[in-house]
């Protein structure tokens, strides 16, 4: 019997895709039911979701600082836990526990003008700890890429595990439910994080070339967390839907039926929102950036990253059903590559390595 601890401490701090990577995983890991594999999970588990300063701040250094370096390990040895996986931030286990990690993105590093001083300082410190662990797994070549270029990490460390899917076929057929408000007959969608390098402003300028043209846009509806954050992107069009962060069956509903996902992230270590798209039957229109030419496949209509390409490629969609039609075929196919049941299996794969 090999005893796995799972970090799940991003349940906790982030509704963006490491909680999602990390709900998958373990999800896909108990759907396979190893007979000889205990799995258990080690976290600090106070929610802090709130952007609200000091209380942020306070709960962050508790877990980073005293949690992370005191409590942690000793519940770990405790446990007799033969198998550490670290799925988010790389914490410090003591001598003779096997130690895995899930590198993401190297963001903090390609793009530091993104991060706070102390975020910044956190994740450098984090980074530098992959190179004691035993393997790094990375959710993308692209990312594995990255961490050879930049952390130097030995070759023979790195293993590329793809995320799985919410929506994929193994996962049965996902609950569908309208928003709590209502929301145009015919739309665009943009979900994520709604921080910098999401983008945004890209698509602000996309709906501003389109009225200076005396082009109407089908309107934009947004999901995603932080609205505030987006003040000094300037003022949205009128013709913006915000509807904050929704649960995943009002995902569903809105992927469904949305004209495409626009999604002009700058920089993606993975970009869940495109895969499962796909798996809802929504085209994906994006930037050969980053991970995305890899996760986006086939299937994904990509264009350059500026204001008019964006918009004749919204156009192409709106107008072209049969365009359309064709990307949802690719896209059903090619997000069928992506379930968390495959990562599962990868990932105990790589428990048992030496």
């Amino acid at each position: 019997m090999v005893r796995v601890a799972i970090d799940t401490n991003g349940l906790y701090t982030t509704q963006a895709g490491v909680a999602r990577y990390i709900r998958g995983l373990i999800k896909g890991i108990h759907k396979l039911n190893v007979s000889k594999l205990q799995l258990s999970e080690v976290a600090w588990t106070v929610e802090n979701f709130s952007f609200r300063q000091p209380q942020r701040a306070l709960k962050t250094l508790y877990r980073e600082l005293v949690w992370a370096k005191l409590i942690a390990p000793r519940i770990v040895f405790r446990r007799g836990v033969g198998v550490f996986h670290s799925a988010a931030d790389c914490l410090i286990m003591p001598p003779g526990v096997r130690h895995v990690a899930t590198l993401h993105d190297l963001a903090v590093m390609r793009h530091p003008e993104r991060f706070r001083p102390w975020h910044k300082r956190s994740a450098r410190k984090c980074l530098e700890r992959l190179h004691k662990v035993d393997r790094v797994i990375c959710i993308s070549q692209f990312t594995a890429d990255e961490a050879l270029a930049l952390l130097k990490l030995p070759h023979h460390k790195l293993e590329v595990i793809y995320n799985g899917c919410e929506f994929h076929p193994d996962e049965g057929s996902p609950a569908e439910l309208p928003p709590p408000c209502r929301v145009p007959c015919e739309y665009f969608l943009f979900v994520g994080s709604l921080e910098p390098g999401k983008n945004l402003a890209l698509l602000n300028q996309v709906y501003s070339l389109a009225e200076k043209k005396g082009i109407k846009l089908p309107a934009l509806v947004i999901v995603g967390v932080r609205w505030a954050g987006l003040e000094k992107e300037g003022r949205p069009p009128e013709s913006w839907h915000y509807l904050g962060r929704q649960l995943d069956p009002v995902l569903v509903y809105l992927f469904r039926r949305a004209l495409a996902l626009v999604f002009p992230s700058k920089y993606e270590g993975f970009g869940l929102p495109v895969v499962e798209a796909m798996a809802l039957g929504c085209p994906v229109i994006c930037s050969p950036v980053a991970s995305l030419p890899e996760v986006g496949g086939d299937a994904a209509f990509f264009t350059e990253l500026n204001a008019g390409a964006y918009l004749q490629a919204m156009q192409n969609i709106a107008r072209n059903s049969s365009l359309r039609e064709e990307l949802i075929r690719r896209g059903f196919d090619h997000s069928s590559k992506f379930s968390w049941k495959r990562c599962a299996t990868e990932t105990i794969d790589v428990y048992g390595r030496p």
